[in-house]
């Protein structure tokens, strides 16, 4: 009786993990794990490669805002309220996630990312990415694809970082500062912004 017990607890159990759906990515980054510790949680360092600006603060609680669209009105910039969950110098750091502005009810919650660096040799760092704390229809279903496509995007941009260098915002930019010239205001708050080009990873 007992072992048709654990069975069904076992059964049970890989039920709900295959029920928990995540996206995972993953690098490999020609840097060691201090300058890539560095990108994700330095001002500097995000917006080398995440966005044209953020505030960082790298405590549990503070502040992790990537401002995707800085000419946007406060609470519509991209990931503006986001904080800090946990972090393991070196190792790891998490945080809370949102949806674009483009799909709002999904944006009233929060979901959960955990980056984690690995050493290979002392001069280059896989780094992995888990996305989690996802609900199921309707928008959840798209952010969730939009957020499969953007993670790869921010990856691939920091991997160029270290190959070629920081990003240049400046023609991303522009193309904000042109595009809000030409759109009405009333339209400005509801702009989803994210792009996975190359450009900008998230915005």
């Amino acid at each position: 009786m007992r072992a048709l017990l654990a069975c069904v607890m076992l059964l049970w159990g890989s039920m709900a993990t295959a029920q928990e759906r995540a996206i995972d990515k993953e690098v490999t980054v020609a840097a060691p794990v201090t300058a890539v510790w560095q990108s994700w949680t330095t001002k500097a360092g995000i917006e080398s490669f995440f966005a044209p600006q953020a505030e960082v603060d790298a405590r549990v609680g503070g502040a992790f805002h990537i401002h995707f669209d800085p000419l946007a009105e406060p609470g519509m910039k991209g990931a503006d309220e986001m904080r800090f969950m946990a972090l393991q110098p070196m190792k790891m750091l998490s945080f809370d996630w949102n949806a674009p502005p483009s799909l709002p009810e999904a944006r009233a919650q929060r979901t959960f990312v955990v980056v984690r660096l690995h050493d290979i040799d002392g001069q280059s760092t896989r780094v992995t990415l888990h996305h989690t704390g996802w609900g199921d229809g309707g928008e959840w279903d798209k952010t969730y694809a939009y957020f499969d496509r953007a993670w790869g995007a921010v990856l691939a941009n920091l991997k160029k970082r270290f190959e070629s260098g920081p990003v240049d915002w400046t023609d991303w930019m522009a193309q904000l500062k042109k595009g809000r010239r030409r759109m009405p205001r009333r339209r400005r708050s509801s702009r989803s912004g994210p792009s996975t080009g190359s450009g900008c990873a998230l915005l």
